[in-house]
């Protein structure tokens, strides 16, 4: 049985505390907030603190607060040389302070509040400074059913930044095709079937294969109807944009 803290209150901590709480290898402790009110529903089946100074050691603690705050908060912590962790996957495993055994617990995955989330279906990153430490974090990623695997700092940083290509820039992408569609009061209900076939081809393919649409096929004609239907310039720039990237991509070098 592995006992942990979670310190944090937004959607990382609640979705990993939802999760722990089912799992039979887990325990948490206590469970630390700022502003306990956010976290008010779950006081009868969980010790919720407001001072971090009554928080007790645990095998691990695990931050999940804003990177601005990482090092703030470690600092803050009342006890030393046990196993503190972070979620980020952007802030270096140097931000924790230095009187713990620190690690990375980084969940590469999206959290949203209301939303069901499937931890079998969320790799989580694993980073140690001393191996020693690796075996418990291993095994509370395992206890959950998470895929898990040990990155190094240039890795996890390189994921952090492909996933803000592949989920936050594609979710603006989708919310600029509701507008388009808004613009002539098409549902934008129609497009789901084709968002999920283009999600589910590159199980099977890689991006560059599964690639279609104007740009790759150098379809000039397609492109200039497509650019005069836009009345906004900002939708009319992320296009052109977007095409010459998959020009350079495919071989073909002008707009």
């Amino acid at each position: 049985m592995i006992t942990c803290n979670i310190i944090g209150a937004g959607n990382v901590a609640n979705h990993l505390y939802k999760t722990f709480k089912k799992s039979d290898g887990i325990q948490i402790n206590q469970w630390y907030a700022r502003n306990a009110s956010k976290i008010e529903l779950f006081k009868t089946e969980v010790e919720i603190i407001t001072d971090i100074n009554n928080l007790r050691p645990a095998d691990v603690t695990i931050l999940a607060v804003n990177d601005d705050v990482i090092n703030e908060v470690s600092q803050s912590i009342p006890f030393e040389n046990h196993l503190v962790v972070h979620t980020s996957g952007a802030a270096v495993i140097y931000d924790l302070d230095k009187k713990h055994k620190r690690g990375v617990f980084y969940p590469l995955q999206t959290f949203t509040a209301g939303a069901d989330l499937n931890f079998e279906d969320v790799p989580i990153c694993l980073e140690v400074i001393h191996k020693s430490n690796l075996p418990v974090l291993t095994e509370l990623a395992n206890c959950i059913g998470s895929p898990n695997y040990r990155v190094n700092p240039d890795q996890r940083k390189v994921l952090h930044l492909a996933a803000v290509f592949v989920n936050n820039f594609t979710n603006q992408l989708y919310r600029l095709g509701h507008e388009i569609t808004e613009s002539e009061g098409v549902e934008f209900e129609i497009l789901k079937p084709l968002i999920t076939e283009t999600a589910n081809k590159i199980a099977s393919m890689s991006p560059y294969m599964a690639q279609t649409g104007p740009a790759v096929r150098n379809d000039k004609k397609t492109i200039k109807k497509h650019l005069k239907l836009l009345n906004s310039e900002h939708h009319k720039e992320v296009y052109n944009l977007l095409t010459k990237s998959i020009k350079k991509t495919h071989g073909f070098k002008k707009l």
